[in-house]
């Protein structure tokens, strides 16, 4: 609907301020009483297929038949998976992308498992779709180790996880990703039990085996790699779980054990996200834990939480986003400068935000002892794993609100701050989560196929930072700004933009990564902003908005998709920062928002714009439709483009 309706000769300056009032007035109205904003995200199928999958393990067999008391879940989980099954069969990562053979093949077993008939239709279709797509055997690690658990891919075929690599030297667990480490550790207990837990009677995937095609791993080409290399070590390790010391074995399954159970602590989960909080459940069940065992409850009913069962959906998200979406949606609220009910409502979110400040030390302290703790992480709470991004987005925020404690808010600037710099990598950008997580040839394990083995410094992190630093009065004098600046201009793209690893993909990584550089001061006429500039423009649809599939990600350059007014928000947000305040594409693309705006002020948008791992988890942050188009709209109006300097009306 446009907003322009009955506003004949409307400035697109006025227009656009307009849409931004009612764009923060949406927002405020979904504020949580408590202060916060907390978006549904969502994902893929895969979710409801590993929650079939979890009640296999959790409630085995009996006789040979499958009646497991959660069995009305089990069915709304085989509806919703069979609701978003595409035409040729199969099933895909993100909306409007191809079928996927590793969710393909995790929906397939999910649906055969439950009860869906081997001659279902529906069933045929996916089969037949799995088998063109390589088999059971083109399918990643993780949907092999899974399962091998129940006897369904050959162990000797699937990469060995064991609790050993808790006393691997140079604190190798800690080289590995975070959210990786937490799966590697509750996996590894997993697998220490030697699983091979019922299936109901007669069940196998046989047809899903693609003929002369091995069931094995597949070598480098090139003898002396890094592949072949750890399917060396793999195949050491097989030899040591069957004729290894058994003492070792105990101590390290104990020091896993206690690893994992330390991080289920003052958080929403075991890394609070869905895979090692499933895993945990399991874990914890494979180490005799009974189900009324307080560690077993709260593992459950932390995953549970994840659930959706409005009557309308029934889906899994995969973890919750409430510090990320009110660091967001408190700055987009602030930019908009919407009154005295914004004001309130930014003061009740700071106060929120500081209750939520990390005091204590996690896993980033292994690198950082001395730093003193701070910093927020994603979700309502994780005490382990504060978030280099969402800090910066945070101290963004607060650096525009209130909070009814000043001399709190502002030691809490202090000491955030001061985290963030003391979090910034050797190459001068930052990550996530750690520091220097970069050991590329880690990328080369057997179990690495998930892509998101590392944490290295990015782009959009990088420049979010550098915003935050510059609400802060750090600019480009400073010396982490400076190394900053060098970062984003050294990993800077052919063709002008910037790799998003957050997310979709290179629209969101030139947006902040152009934030960023303004925020240092980095002169606007120099030769990278005029690219990034030009590479946004040339990429803009007809229609005005720009969007990106998510094939970016595979291809390795942009892939133009239709436009989301997420996206078409950062490209606006990067030409704006990047000094475009009133050509063409920027007048376009305001008018692109302003058209596709609800009459409830908001915006829809069906596309995945959010990245989890790139090219294997996509996610639906359900609320960036809002955020993000009133950032642009409020950038547009405080720059004093439009039809004050250009004479353009709206008609």
């Amino acid at each position: 609907m446009s907003t322009s309706t009955g506003f004949a000769q409307e400035t697109l300056t006025s227009a656009a301020a307009r849409a931004a009032r009612m764009a923060a007035d949406r927002l405020l109205a979904l504020q949580d009483s408590e202060g916060y904003w907390c978006a549904d995200l969502t994902a893929d199928t895969t979710l409801e297929s590993d929650y079939i999958l979890l009640q296999l393990w959790m409630h085995p067999p009996v006789a040979g038949v499958w009646n497991p008391p959660t069995r009305a879940f089990i069915d709304k989980a085989v509806g919703s998976i069979l609701a978003r099954q595409l035409p040729d069969g199969g099933f895909n990562i993100y909306v409007k992308g191809p079928s996927e053979i590793s969710a393909s093949v995790k929906a397939y077993f999910a649906l055969k498992v439950a009860g869906v008939a081997l001659d279902d239709p529906r069933l045929a279709q996916a089969r037949e779709r799995i088998l063109e797509l390589g088999g059971i055997q083109a399918a990643n690690s993780y949907v092999k180790i899974n399962l091998s658990l129940f006897d369904m891919y050959p162990r000797e075929h699937t990469p060995s996880i064991p609790p050993e690599v808790m006393y691997l030297p140079g604190n190798f667990i800690y080289q590995m990703s975070a959210w990786t480490r937490a799966i590697v550790v509750s996996l590894a207990i997993v697998h220490s039990s030697n699983p091979h837990r019922p299936v109901p009677a007669g069940f196998n995937l046989d047809e899903l085996h693609k003929p002369g095609v091995s069931l094995g791993f597949q070598p480098s080409e090139s003898f002396f790699s890094w592949r072949n290399f750890f399917l060396g070590i793999d195949r050491v390790l097989k030899f040591w779980e069957k004729h290894g010391s058994r003492s070792l074995r105990r101590r390290a399954l104990k020091a896993a054990e206690k690893w994992m159970l330390a991080r289920c602590e003052n958080s929403d989960g075991l890394g609070a996200i869905y895979p090692p909080m499933m895993y945990a459940i399991m874990a914890l069940d494979a180490l005799g834990y009974p189900a009324d065992h307080p560690a077993s409850q709260e593992a459950r009913y932390q995953f549970e939480r994840l659930m959706i069962d409005d009557g309308q959906r029934f889906l899994f998200q995969p973890c919750f986003s409430p510090i990320w979406d009110t660091g967001i949606g408190g700055f987009a609220v602030a930019q908009a400068s919407a009154g005295v009910e914004a004001e309130e409502a930014l003061r009740r979110a700071a106060d929120w935000i500081l209750s939520k400040e990390v005091r204590v030390q996690g896993d980033w302290s292994v690198k950082r002892p001395k730093t003193e703790p701070s910093g927020w992480g994603f979700f309502f709470r994780n005490d382990h794993y504060p978030d280099i991004d969402d800090t910066a987005m945070i101290l963004l925020a607060l650096s525009r609100a209130s909070a009814s404690d000043a001399d709190a808010q502002k030691a809490c600037h202090r000491r955030a701050t001061r985290w963030i710099l003391d979090m910034q990598g050797s190459d001068g950008g930052w990550a996530a989560f750690d520091v220097d997580n970069n050991w590329k040839f880690l990328n080369a394990v057997p179990f690495a196929d998930h892509n998101a083995m590392l944490d290295p410094a990015c782009a959009d992190i990088t420049g979010r930072v550098m915003e935050a630093l510059g609400a802060h009065g750090l600019d480009g004098s400073h010396p982490a700004v400076k190394r900053g600046v060098d970062f984003l201009l050294r990993n800077q793209q052919p063709d002008g933009s910037w790799y998003g690893r957050w997310g979709v993909a290179y629209i969101y990584g030139t947006c902040f990564a152009l934030r960023g550089l303004r925020a240092a001061r980095y002169d606007d006429r120099e030769a990278p902003i005029l690219r990034a500039g030009e590479w946004l423009r040339s990429i803009q649809n007809a229609d005005g908005g720009w969007g990106e599939s998510c094939a970016s990600y595979d291809e390795g350059y942009f892939v133009p998709a239709d436009s989301t007014p997420s996206q078409t928000a950062w490209a606006l947000m990067g030409l704006i920062a990047g000094g475009d305040t009133n050509s063409l594409s920027v007048q376009h693309g305001i008018d692109y928002l302003l058209d596709m705006q609800r009459s409830d002020g908001g915006w829809d948008e069906e596309l995945a714009t959010g990245t989890g791992f790139p090219k294997v988890f996509y996610l639906n942050y359900h609320y960036y439709r809002l955020y993000f188009p009133l950032i642009a709209l409020s950038d547009f109006v405080k720059c004093g483009a439009g039809a004050e300097s250009s004479g353009a009306n709206r008609i």
